[in-house]
C-alpha cells in the first residue's frame, strides 16, 4: 500500500504520521479542491471547523492538509489553527472547583473538559476571523501550562480551525458553528482512541500505569462527550485502527 510519511512537531512532540496515498487522492485533495472552489464562489474568507475527540490526530491531520495545500498550485493555501489557546489560565483552574462523581475537585484535574475553556473569548476571536482580513490567534504552551496570546497571525483566505468541542451540542458551544462555512467531524472507536491516548501520555509521565489512570479519569470522559454529543457535520471521516480514514 503506497503511503506518504509526514513528520511534524505538534505541541512540542515529534509526530511521525503516514497517510495512505489513496486517501490523499480520494478524500484529502478533493476536500481541499472543494474548499478552494467555495472560496472562489464566496470571494471572502472561508472558515472550516474540524471537531474530533482527543486522540484522533486532528492537529496532525490539519497540519498535513496545510502542507498539501501549500504544495499544490491549483489549491488555495489554507491556514491551520487550533482552539487549545483558549484554555483557562492555570491560576483559574487551580482556584475554581467543580463537582464530579460526588466529589468537589479543582478544575485543573479535568483540564481539557469543555468547562476548562474560555468559551466567550473563543467565540469573540472566531468572530474576528470572519470580520477582519488580518487578526491574531493564541497558542497553548505545554511547558508553561498556559495560553500565550497573539502568537499566530491569521492572514489566509481559508482557515481550518480544529478542536474537540467545536460542534458540541451544548449551550454556548452550539453557536460556534454558525460562523463556519464548512464543518468536518472525525470519528473513531473508543478502544482505539484509548490506546492512542495512553501511548501519547506515556511519553510525558513516569509510568505506563500513571498514563492509563490519567486517560481513564480525564481523557476518556472528553472522548465520550465529543463522540456522543457533537452535532452533524458537512463531512464525517472515520479513523480506522491503522490510522487510515474513510468517509
Amino acid at each position: 500500500m503506497n503511503s506518504m510519511d509526514y513528520n511534524v512537531e505538534i505541541n512540542g512532540l515529534l509526530v511521525n504520521a503516514q497517510y495512505n496515498q489513496r486517501t490523499i487522492n480520494e478524500i484529502f485533495l478533493p476536500l481541499l479542491k472543494d474548499l478552494t472552489e467555495l472560496y472562489h464562489k464566496k470571494r471572502e474568507r472561508i472558515l472550516v471547523m474540524l471537531a474530533a475527540p482527543p486522540g484522533a490526530g486532528k492537529s496532525t491531520l490539519l497540519s498535513f492538509l496545510e502542507y498539501l495545500s501549500k504544495n499544490n498550485p491549483s489549491l488555495e493555501e489554507i491556514q491551520a489553527i487550533g482552539m487549545d489557546g483558549f484554555h483557562h489560565y492555570q491560576d483559574y483552574l487551580l482556584n475554581h472547583t467543580i463537582e464530579l462523581d460526588g466529589e468537589v475537585i479543582p478544575m485543573v484535574k479535568i483540564n481539557g473538559a469543555p468547562i476548562t475553556f474560555d468559551l466567550d473569548k473563543l467565540r469573540s476571536r472566531v468572530k474576528q476571523i470572519k470580520e477582519k482580513p488580518i487578526c491574531k490567534w493564541p497558542i497553548y504552551d505545554r511547558n508553561l501550562h498556559n495560553p500565550i496570546d497573539n502568537v499566530i497571525t491569521i492572514d489566509k483566505n481559508i482557515v481550518l480551525l480544529e478542536g474537540n468541542y467545536l460542534l458540541l451540542n451544548e449551550d454556548g458551544w452550539c453557536d460556534l458553528s454558525n460562523y463556519a462555512d464548512y464543518t468536518i467531524f472525525l470519528s473513531g472507536d473508543e478502544d482505539m482512541l484509548y490506546n492512542r491516548l495512553v501511548e501519547r501520555k506515556a511519553r510525558t509521565v513516569a509510568t505506563l500505569e500513571e498514563a492509563k489512570q490519567f486517560v481513564e479519569y480525564s481523557d476518556m470522559r472528553n472522548v465520550r462527550t465529543v463522540l456522543n454529543y457533537s452535532m452533524p457535520a458537512n463531512l464525517t471521516l472515520h479513523i480506522s485502527a491503522d490510522g487510515d480514514y474513510s468517509s
